[in-house]
């Protein structure tokens, strides 16, 4: 495990990365001791940090869900990160200038009613404690590199999750159904970026079922003391591929009977 100190010192990184729009280079290069445990702890450093500049939880993402970014990343199981209130848009202007290299996801998000806590959360338990699921938008963005700017290797799974497993903002939309009224892993999506399809794409890409990832966070949780609190937005996945956006794009998400709605990067 890294010492505390340099936890603290990484986290400050991050921080004024994401303030001054520039990118820092792969952690896991210059700690190459640096484990998955120490990734987390310093993105709950850096939360930390922005918590005692007045920032909310609003929920949790979940990440790397796909079988295929799972073994790219030599890893075998999801990641997750954490929601702030300032992240949260509705569909319309996004302001560009917010991210260094912005890029969007398609995503189911649950919000819940009731808290999920405990190393034996299922799937049934997500289902009754979620008031609701609706269509969401992850943007991603990257405070580290993603390619090392003199190797140009990638970026290992511990500089992902050390960078709140990308997450940089959400964007919700769309209708509101009771997680039983839908059979979730056959809800769809349309990514048009300016008019073109971008991406396509099937809810079960995501681990069969957008459900198992909550379930999964639930307990990912509990050795840390932590839970999902009622009211809070769980970002399940995203079950397309991650689109690049430019000042000035458009993109339009068709969710089929679950809605459909825009966001322009300003």
């Amino acid at each position: 495990m890294l010492e505390p100190d340099l936890i603290q010192q990484l986290a400050a990184e991050l921080h004024q990365s994401e303030k001054a729009r520039s990118q820092v280079e792969h952690f896991s290069k210059r700690f190459p001791a640096m484990t998955i445990e120490d990734g987390y702890a310093v993105s709950r450093a850096w939360m930390a940090v922005k918590a005692a500049e007045g920032r909310k939880v609003i929920g949790h993402k979940i990440g790397l869900t796909s079988r295929a970014m799972q073994q790219s990343s030599q890893i075998d199981e999801p990641d997750y990160g954490t929601l702030l209130d300032d992240m949260l848009f509705q569909p319309g202007d996004i302001p560009t200038d917010r991210f260094i290299a912005p890029r969007v996801e398609v995503e189911l998000a649950f919000i819940l009613k009731r808290t999920l806590e405990g190393d034996q959360v299922t799937v049934d338990d997500v289902l009754e404690a979620t008031e609701y699921v609706t269509p969401a938008i992850e943007i991603i963005d990257a405070r580290i590199e993603q390619f090392d700017r003199h190797t140009k290797a990638p970026r290992k799974v511990q500089d992902t999750i050390s960078d709140n497993a990308a997450n940089a903002a959400i964007v919700l939309g769309g209708r509101r159904v009771h997680p039983r009224e839908v059979d979730l892993p056959w809800c769809g999506a349309i990514l048009r970026q300016n008019g073109t399809v971008e991406e396509t794409g099937l809810a079960a890409g995501v681990q069969g079922d957008p459900a198992i990832g909550v379930a999964w966070l639930a307990r990912k949780l509990a050795p840390w003391g932590e839970r999902l609190e009622a009211g809070e937005i769980v970002l399940a996945g995203s079950f397309t591929r991650p689109v690049l956006a430019r000042r000035g794009d458009t993109f339009d998400a068709d969710y089929g009977k679950l809605g459909r709605f825009q966001f322009r990067f300003t």
